[in-house]
């Protein structure tokens, strides 16, 4: 399968975008959960200012997906990575995160950071499968979070 969508740094105009992918990605786990996980209302605008969010699009501006990740000491966290519901599938959120792992690698980082919320059971998964490893679990802010780390 050909890779049909690009990856860009995100600009102040996408960040509708951004937050409706969030809305679409997360709207599954409000439920288990019981309130909105932190994806769903972050401050896009602020990240996107700072640089921290790059997004997959489809043509010139159809946001498909997007990642959020910044650099914290010796480290890089992987805050959010979301791909919209239509879009699952094809490699799109792998791709983020393999961008992330490229930048983090070529900044001098140790290693990529990154926790999610129990209930999110394919996210268990799918990360120790993309060579993450389980390094805690804990309740913050009233969401129980399991944390991972891959060297790099």
């Amino acid at each position: 399968m050909s890779k049909d969508y690009d990856i860009r740094q995100a600009q102040a105009a996408d960040e509708a975008a951004v937050r409706a992918c969030a809305e679409d990605a997360y709207e599954q786990y409000v439920e288990a959960i019981g309130k909105k996980p932190p994806p769903m209302v972050a401050d896009f605008a602020s990240l996107i200012a700072a640089g921290c969010v790059h997004v997959a699009v489809e043509g010139p501006a159809d946001v498909i997906g997007f990642i959020v990740f910044f650099r914290e000491g010796d480290h890089v966290l992987l805050e959010n990575v979301a791909v919209r519901s239509e879009a699952t599938g094809r490699g799109i959120g792998k791709s983020l995160i393999a961008l992330c792992e490229r930048t983090a690698k070529s900044s001098g980082a140790g290693s990529v950071k990154l926790y999610t919320n129990e209930k999110m059971s394919a996210n268990l998964m799918i990360y120790p499968r993309l060579g993450y490893r389980e390094t805690d679990r804990k309740t913050e802010d009233g969401f129980h979070r399991v944390y991972f780390e891959k060297r790099i």
